[in-house]
């Protein structure tokens, strides 16, 4: 049997592992954090783009239509929060309509389907908060909006239950070939051997390509600074709310979450250090001044938290997928926006691909449905008291804020690929996501998390690397 080791877990590496284990192979996933989507995953906007801004011909533009096209049926079959809400790209001066009809060409020309050139008065009908100034807009029907670190934890569960072993802690520093076979070792100490090696590593994915292949690829590391607000605020926007993007991006958008919330952002800035990670004034101002601009209803005072993310911005302008000039090691890098999107429709591609090279059999007993964690908050009473029932410990609230019961957290904790601190409970069941961000339920979650793991409450941490090895899950 093959063996395949995938560098990364963030949303691409955890599509792409649960891709693979449709056929017959060992398949590895090492991930420099204690949990999945610790990366560029868990700070991203989280929306599903119609594909109209991507340059047609690209991998940007290819992938980022048949990802759109997948969303529907993944969300139904892994059980993650999607919306298609639809999308509006703003123009505040009759003199940009001809960049808005580029737009629109452009989206044709993709692919995307239901495009539509709004009057100001169609804008408005929509969206009765939109600044005034509008004189129209593009209208994507096809844009959504998804939870992308729940999504990437769905891939990762349903990976893990068909066969794929997750192993955290393990932060790649070698990787060498020898006779066809490749050794990667990692910081803590173990050597893993594949037939393939899958570079999904983000915004480090260029110094694990440029350890061994000689054709170099180059990731800038790209910060966005975000804002998100109350739930109370959550009727200033239905869709999505983009204004006219530039080089650097799509720009600062207004658009709900999955969840209600309002989120803001982000902001685009080449960084140097690749793990800068801290918000600042300047970013954040800038991101509620420009946001202003499309809602000016918008009011600072219901912000409950800030936080960046870093996008691995290639200097090419387009994803980076295929084998490299070393054979069994393939990049998937370069996954910037529309990478979320894109991931779902990359997954397949690179499986079928990596299927062929190494002629791998599809399995007999593969399962592609995941169930998630039920979530009390948005239940009818009668499917609570059914739940209560059931479990007593659904019937302990620990998170006043989300309504996030004990029985949920308890299974955050003993899923496949569960948490394992209390930023992995909050991703998994929103406990510590609302109003007072954690203010009331912290050591509650945290004591939670000592029983259930075993471990005494002081070493329970908020996020940290790890060295925690989750085993293949039994069927």
């Amino acid at each position: 049997m093959k063996d395949i080791i995938v560098i990364g877990g963030g949303i691409v590496g955890c599509s792409v592992a649960r891709e693979l284990s449709r056929y017959n192979a060992r398949i590895t996933v090492l991930e420099k954090f204690n949990d999945v989507s610790c990366g560029t995953t868990k700070a991203n906007s989280g929306i599903v783009h119609a594909g109209f801004d991507a340059k047609p011909d690209t991998l940007k533009a290819k992938f980022n239509i048949l990802g759109n096209a997948m969303f529907d049926d993944l969300a139904k079959e892994l059980d993650f929060p999607f919306v298609r809400n639809g999308a509006l790209v703003l123009c505040f001066d009759k003199e940009d309509f001809p960049r808005l009809g580029e737009l629109y060409n452009r989206g044709l020309d993709n692919g995307v389907e239901g495009l539509k050139v709004l009057t100001k008065e169609e804008v408005f009908e929509m969206e009765p908060y939109v600044s005034k100034e509008v004189v129209g807009a593009l209208y994507a029907k096809t844009s959504g909006i998804v939870s992308p670190y729940e999504m990437a934890i769905a891939y990762a569960e349903n990976a893990a239950v068909n066969g794929c072993e997750f192993n955290f802690g393990k932060r790649v520093v070698s990787i060498c070939e020898s006779d066809g076979r490749w050794t990667v070792e990692c910081q803590s100490g173990e050597k893993y051997s594949a037939d393939m090696v899958v570079n999904c590593a983000g915004v480090y994915a260029d110094d694990i390509n440029n350890r061994v292949c000689d054709k170099k690829i180059n990731i800038v590391p790209r910060k966005g600074e975000y804002m998100l607000y109350d739930k109370s605020c959550g009727y200033l926007a239905t869709r999505t709310i983009f204004q006219m993007p530039s080089k650097m991006g799509k720009g600062i958008l207004v658009s709900p979450t999955t969840h209600g919330n309002i989120i803001t952002g982000p902001t685009a800035n080449d960084v140097d250090d690749k793990d800068n990670l801290y918000t600042t004034y300047e970013g954040l101002s800038e991101v509620y001044e420009k946001s202003l601009k499309s809602v000016p209803s918008l009011n600072k005072r219901f912000v409950i938290t800030q936080f960046s993310g870093i996008r691995a911005h290639s200097v090419d302008g387009d994803f980076i997928i295929g084998e490299s000039d070393k054979k069994g090691f393939y990049n998937v890098a370069g996954i910037e926006s529309p990478g979320l999107t894109s991931a779902p429709a990359i997954a397949v591609h690179v499986a079928e691909d990596i299927a062929g090279k190494l002629n791998l059999e599809r399995k007999r007993d593969f399962n592609p449905v995941r169930k998630g964690i039920p979530h009390f908050a948005i239940m009818a009473d009668s499917d609570r008291a059914k739940l209560i029932e059931q479990n007593h410990l659904y019937g302990k609230v620990i998170c006043r804020c989300e309504v996030v019961t004990e029985g949920e957290i308890v299974d955050s904790i003993n899923r496949p690929v569960g948490a394992r601190d209390v930023d992995g409970v909050k991703r998994r069941t929103r406990a510590g996501m609302g109003r007072c961000q954690s203010g009331f339920c912290l050591e509650k979650v945290m004591e939670i998390l000592a029983r259930e793991l075993g471990v005494d409450f002081e070493t329970v941490v908020k996020h940290e690397k790890g060295n925690i090895v989750i085993g293949k899950a039994k069927k």
